[in-house]
């Protein structure tokens, strides 16, 4: 038996899902001399420290610890730096990003708004007295120079203090250089605005207004007294920010870069190295189209280096695109219905791999995250690997079925491996294959195991993970709990330990529990995500009950109790559920869902389903309150609760008030659980501990399941 203070509930929010005192953020010096890492003291400990780790002896030293730097004053963070964490999703505190110069001698960080500066091999930092608060601090690769952003500037300050001065200041509120803006952080996975030429002379810098985007206001109902905050956001069919690129030379010297932004407007990705010209990739508004640009940053011209056109739409991935050391161009395309890694005009890649990312580019190969692909001989359901691939042919550096990535300098290698036996990630550093030291994880032990089936279902196989009570003796079916992501970007479907825990803790409460990545969701094929196009709503519903009905012949599930759950795309795939497919659902736990689909994003919506304007059809058809169910009197009404944090900046809680209206005019049941100054995210302790608390006893009241959630708590 547990304590309260013991229960999985509470140490999964108190270790912010046990990811708390795991290394992560990974730099090797090119020499591969030292490993750069962050990592907090303890598994409860939010605030993150920089540490060098040897190579060759695994010995670790503190480089900065936030505690000290501070002097036990508390962390302070402006109104941007919070938008950029939320963006990233990023709970922790301390020093939760850093930046190097080329050698990975010197390191720059934000803490609490303050610049400071870290000598790596001296093992000193210290301020750098500038004007704040300061986002994202970046060294030139000469490691002279340090520049950043502050109150919508990008100022530079000599490494060693002083000579601190802005090189574009902003010409009005709505403008900021040197920031991403609101879609590139949320949808591209661009989270930055500036980059330092290889010379250390210049910068690419991006210049954002905000001017055409619309103004939403977000409240706190809690606190009247409060004035509601304005944030600029971009729904479908509505304009975007105004993305413009400079060059800015540490002369004062200011050049703008010149393309086709009318047919063009979104600046995707940006790289500049050695090895050739600044290198943009640019996208057509209905990312069917996109240029991979060559600049001149003395001119600004730009020259095209490749051309894709994709009648459903191009996706962007990480470490893409690049120039290989030999002046080619490296890109993740999609080709003859695989997804290849190329380099200049040739694929060195076929079906056998799905590419997912590009890790480290030298003049011997291309290292690569990737999956099986539909042509693989034995495909691994869940798996993500590693490989070294070049024009000879491809090898495998992970070995173990897991989910694994990595990264590379001067002949070290740094694995980052999580499996389904072990908790939490396994961190080991290579030399030349073999194995010279590992990283230590200072993450809590869950104390829990999953008890998890990875397996295929229905005739599209859809990739599953069936999770059974940890003491159940096989005898009797069981109540099911859908858990799905189930749409694009989110892949739930893994061979990793820690993944499947919050799943777990539910079926140790009585249930079955079912995951299905159906189509649209990551990680099989191109046509396997492009298969939502114009229907969010019926394609990936379907598949859902497709897995449910496949897997009952195989596992003991009882379908006339089955529930599902889900958060953001979840909860839309849960809404839909007990609106559309009563029949098979009999209970829903609605979080923070997308349901009026004109409410959310250009990038991510526009790409699914086009311009509202133009297909106001395909909008009414996916929304959740536009549905026709919601009225149908001869449909069961099933169950609902509707989970909304009322500070959420993402999908804002209008969402879930407009399903809240419709719901309500149709004399459907539901509960609505509003959470007080919660975001998109959840980070508070206590409310996370308690929202699970209370889904278990929703859920348990809807299906006429004995127990409560204190009971649980003994147990659990």
């Amino acid at each position: 038996m547990t304590t309260e203070a013991d229960s999985f509930p509470r140490r999964h929010a108190r270790t912010q899902r046990f990811t708390l005192g795991a290394p992560r953020a990974f730099t090797v010096a090119p020499d591969g001399s030292r490993v750069v890492f962050l990592r907090s003291r303890s598994g409860t400990d939010r605030a993150n420290s920089l540490w060098i780790l040897d190579p060759a002896d695994g010995a670790e030293r503190l480089a900065a610890d936030p505690a000290a730097l501070l002097r036990g004053a508390s962390e302070e963070l402006s109104a941007e730096e919070r938008a950029r964490r939320e963006r990233s999703r990023e709970g922790g505190a301390g020093i939760v990003g850093y930046a190097t110069d080329a050698a990975v001698e010197f390191a720059s960080f934000a803490l609490s708004g303050r610049l400071f500066a870290a000598e790596l091999r001296a093992g000193t930092t210290r301020e750098l007295a500038v004007p704040g608060p300061v986002i994202d601090p970046r060294p030139a690769p000469d490691g002279r120079h340090v520049a950043y952003v502050a109150r919508g500037a990008l100022r530079v300050v000599a490494a060693g203090g002083g000579d601190d001065r802005p090189l574009a200041k902003p010409e009005s509120d709505q403008v900021t250089y040197g920031l991403a803006e609101f879609v590139a952080a949320e949808e591209m996975g661009r989270s930055r605005g500036f980059w330092w030429a290889p010379e250390s002379d210049r910068l690419l810098v991006a210049r954002v207004d905000d001017t055409p985007v619309r103004r939403w206001w977000i409240a706190d109902p809690a606190h009247p007294e409060r004035e509601p905050h304005h944030v600029a956001y971009p729904a479908a069919g509505t304009p975007n920010a105004d993305v413009r690129l400079f060059v800015l030379g540490l002369d004062g010297t200011r050049t703008e870069v010149v393309w086709d932004r009318a047919r063009y407007p979104y600046l995707a990705r940006v790289h500049w190295s050695q090895a050739g010209a600044p290198l943009l990739l640019v996208q057509s508004r209905d990312q069917r189209g996109q240029v991979f640009l060559a600049v001149d940053p003395d001119s600004g011209a730009t020259r095209m280096v490749h051309a894709d056109e994709d009648p459903t739409w191009l996706e962007v991935f990480p470490g893409v695109p690049c120039w290989s050391p030999s002046g080619r161009l490296v890109r993740i395309a999609d080709e003859g219905g695989a997804r290849v890694l190329a380099v200049g005009e040739r694929p060195l890649t076929g079906a056998q791999l799905h590419i997912r990312a590009v890790l480290d580019v030298t003049a011997d190969d291309v290292l690569v995250s990737a999956s099986a692909g539909e042509d693989a001989e034995s495909p691994e359901t869940g798996e993500v690997h590693v490989y070294r691939v070049n024009e000879l042919g491809m090898e495998r550096v992970s070995q173990e079925p897991g989910v694994h990535s990595a990264v590379r300098a001067g002949g070290v290698t740094v694995l980052v491996s999580a499996t389904l036996d072990s908790p939490g990630t396994r961190v080991q550093v290579l030399r030349d294959g073999k194995r010279t030291a590992t990283v230590t994880s200072y993450a809590e032990d869950p104390g829990l195991s999953p008890r998890v089936t990875l397996t295929h279902g229905g005739a599209r196989r859809i990739p599953c993970a069936v999770l059974m009570p940890t003491d159940y003796p096989g005898d009797t079916p069981l109540p099911v709990l859908l858990d799905p992501y189930g749409g694009p970007h989110g892949q739930r479907v893994v061979a990793a330990h820690n993944a499947h825990l919050t799943s777990q803790w539910f079926a140790d409460q009585g249930f079955a529990v079912v995951v299905a990545d159906g189509r649209g969701t990551p990680g099989r094929s191109p046509a396997w995500e492009k298969a939502v196009r114009d229907d969010l709503a019926d394609v990936v519903l379907q598949d859902q009950v497709d897995a449910l009905q496949a897997l009952a012949g195989d596992f003991p599930l009882d379908l006339g109790r089955v529930a599902i759950r889900g958060w953001s795309f979840g909860g839309y795939l849960a809404a839909l559920a007990v609106l559309r497919r009563p029949d098979v659902f009999h209970a829903a736990v609605v979080g923070a869902p997308v349901t009026d689909l004109r409410l959310y994003d250009t990038h991510y919506q526009e790409r699914y389903l086009g311009h509202p304007d133009e297909r106001p059809e395909v909008y009414r058809r996916n929304s959740l309150v536009d549905d026709a169910g919601l009225v149908d009197p001869a449909e069961p009404h099933r169950p609902m609760m509707v989970i909304h944090g009322l500070a959420d900046d993402n999908v804002v809680v209008a969402h879930s008030l407009r399903l809240s209206s419709a719901l309500l005019a149709a004399g459907r049941p539901h509960e609505v659980l509003p959470l007080s100054g919660v975001t998109h995210m959840t980070p508070q302790e206590t409310v996370a501990e308690n929202l699970l608390r209370l889904q278990l006893d929703f859920l348990r009241r809807s299906l006429g399941l004995p127990g409560t959630s204190a009971e649980a708590a003994r147990t659990a």
